[in-house]
């Protein structure tokens, strides 16, 4: 090699043959759907789900060719939509849904707003009538970034197709980061039809938006202090801890401080299960010890929690000697429902590992007595244990049911439920060790939630096994994306909790209104028509359909459907339709109202924390029945 300063030699040109100069490189020239399909390749997008129309085409032309995004062809936007959040839950990727203009684009409504009430990352790509034709009432045409704009984080209009790139890029990083949820990007034929130059990474420019990640030391010490002083402290854990992978952090905060931990619905999973910190469920369907946990703690830090009214009861009466710290990565959350006297705004991981290094330092060694506390919440344990009475007619007790699939399948799989009694039970009965295993329509309550999403969870996690938890009722309002599964070889296992009615509105008709059944009743099940026939509808699909009745069926029906991996599995759980989900706060009055089992409330030597007469009722006193 010629020493550095020696310049290395060049060739000299022939003047017969003069050198040719290189063509400059400019960026790849796209049209707008192309442009849509090499961003999502570029953002790591490996899965979507859709339905074509007419204002998509030109983008599911160039999908067509794709070997690096796998499509999966709904029945129903509104599976793609679910699907696409199923994905996202089981993942903690963003799912992505397809849809065409107007009725295509409607369709995914409910899903993003489902999406938006849970935090789930999803991104909802749209086609739309030419630029030239909106606002003219075309064919097809809605204005679906109006009318999402209340429920998605952002919504994009895309008239050029230059724009395409730093749009998908702005939406996917919105989307994703801060508190995830749903952002729609609606794309016009046009736009989708003409050309661009490709330019990637493009540059994306959100003014304002800038969440924040890491809290204040000063906040985080003052949490630090109220846990190293409190006497009943409780944490109050929400979806947010899942949704910010925190679940590891958080064991380690809840073992430092040796406080009891409750999971609110979205949470489940959050912290296991079988750990003796664990109080379980809070809320209306909650756990006696988790319910008046925190109905008589003296500290709530809540972490990724919302004070939902479904945790809280009665806003106002609710753990009324509680100091609350409230740790949230949106800002609009903290004191919105109950006052926070320390709010911290930050990502739940790095503000839950501060806080436990910080309670550390703080109490050098010396943990705080906690004794008392643990007596009290170990006797509510031991009066109130979460169980189940076998049903008086002879037929299957659901509880049991979900029971055993939870047993049978073990900790590793996934389960996602539709909305309704079989949700709660779903929730209470099967023991969740890990985050990402429980799926459910939290703050919605979509019917009809469960097979797609189970249908995405299996797409994102295909080495687990997935359930479907549905309602008779739930499941008849999506049962469509069995053609999804079948075809695609997508095989979810589907348990149908056959009570032959709508059965949450039927416990709430049988306590609140006098046993008046109005319009509750479903035919499905039990001396009835049986309206469709669920196991002959599996068999049409392509899917293995069972049907049990008797309880020494339950097991080999639910080892029969782990074993079959070829198809999904439908089975028809013929379930007594009177059984109730217990315990229970009625709607609109304080926690300590709680009752383990119907007209069983706990007994109090003093007037309970929180209660007051003209606020509270009991439950003999709302149904006129009696147990």
């Amino acid at each position: 090699m010629p020493p550095e300063s020696t310049p290395l030699p060049t060739a000299t040109p022939s003047p017969a043959r003069p050198a040719a100069s290189a063509a400059p490189s400019g960026p790849e020239i796209l049209t707008g759907s192309g442009a849509i399909l090499k961003s999502l390749e570029k953002l790591g997008v490996t899965d979507v789900f859709g339905l074509p129309g007419g204002a998509i085409i030109p983008f599911y032309d160039e999908l067509m060719g794709s070997e690096a995004i796998r499509h999966i062809l709904v029945r129903h936007e509104q599976g793609a939509g679910h699907a696409a959040e199923g994905y996202a839950a089981a993942s903690g990727r963003v799912g992505v849904a397809i849809a065409t203009s107007g009725p295509g684009a409607t369709n995914l409504v409910t899903a993003i707003a489902d999406a938006y009430m849970d935090s789930v990352p999803m991104l909802a790509i749209t086609g739309q009538v030419f630029s030239t034709l909106m606002g003219t009432d075309a064919f097809q045409e809605a204005d679906i970034v109006g009318i999402t704009m209340p429920i998605t984080k952002h919504s994009f209009l895309v008239t050029k197709p230059e724009d395409i790139p730093a749009t998908l890029a702005a939406a996917y990083q919105i989307a994703s980061t801060g508190r995830p949820g749903p952002v729609l990007v609606d794309v016009t034929k046009d736009a989708q039809q003409n050309s661009a130059p490709f330019v990637w990474p493009p540059q994306v420019d959100l003014p304002g938006y800038r969440p924040v990640t890491k809290a204040h030391g000063k906040q985080i010490l003052a949490a630090a202090q109220l846990i190293a002083a409190a006497k009943k402290p409780v944490f109050y854990v929400g979806g947010g801890v899942i949704r910010a992978e925190a679940s590891s952090e958080l064991l380690a905060l809840a073992e430092a401080t040796g406080a009891p931990v409750v999971t609110t619905l979205m949470a489940r999973g959050a912290f296991p299960d079988s750990h003796h910190q664990h109080l379980g469920m809070p809320g209306m369907h909650g756990t006696v010890p988790a319910v008046l946990g925190l109905q008589e703690s003296d500290l709530i830090v809540a972490l990724g929690a919302r004070f939902d009214d479904r945790v809280t009861g009665k806003a106002d009466l609710f753990a009324p000697d509680a100091k609350v710290v409230h740790v949230d990565i949106d800002p609009a959350e903290i004191s919105k429902i109950r006052i926070a006297d320390v709010p911290i705004v930050g990502d739940a991981k790095i503000v839950i590992a501060d806080l436990t290094a910080a309670y550390t330092d703080l109490i050098a060694g010396e943990k705080p007595d906690l004794t008392e506390w643990w007596s009290r919440l170990t006797a509510l344990r031991e009066q109130f244990p979460l169980g189940y009475t076998e049903p008086d007619d002879g037929l299957l007790s659901p509880q049991k049911v979900i029971q055993r699939i939870g047993q049978l399948s073990g900790p590793e799989a996934i389960y996602a439920s539709g909305v309704g009694q079989h949700q709660m039970w779903a929730a209470q009965f099967i023991e969740y060790e890990r985050p990402h295993a429980w799926l459910n329509s939290g703050g919605a309550g979509t019917m009809g939630y469960s097979v797609p999403a189970a249908m995405g969870a299996k797409v994102a996690q295909p080495e687990r096994v997935v359930w479907a938890i549905d309602g008779d009722g739930c499941f008849q309002m999506t049962n469509q994306e069995l053609a999804t599964c079948v075809i695609n070889d997508i095989p979810i296992k589907v348990a149908i909790i056959n009570n032959s009615s709508l059965g949450m509105v039927r416990q709430w008709q049988t306590l609140f209104y006098d046993g008046r059944h109005s319009f509750t009743d479903l035919n499905t099940g039990h001396e009835t028509r049986m309206v469709p026939d669920f196991v002959k509808l599996a068999d049409a699909y392509g899917a293995l359909g069972i049907r049990v009745t008797r309880e020494d069926e339950i097991d080999a029906a639910i080892e029969l459907a782990l074993a079959t991996n070829d198809r999904p599995v439908v089975i028809d759980f013929v379930v007594s339709r009177d059984a109730m989900v217990w315990p229970m706060v009625p709607q609109g009055v304080s926690n300590s109202e709680i009752q383990h089992v119907r007209a069983l409330a706990p007994e109090w030597d003093d007037e309970a924390p929180g209660s007051s007469a003209s606020d509270t009722t009991r439950d003999g006193d709302m149904t006129g029945e009696h147990a």
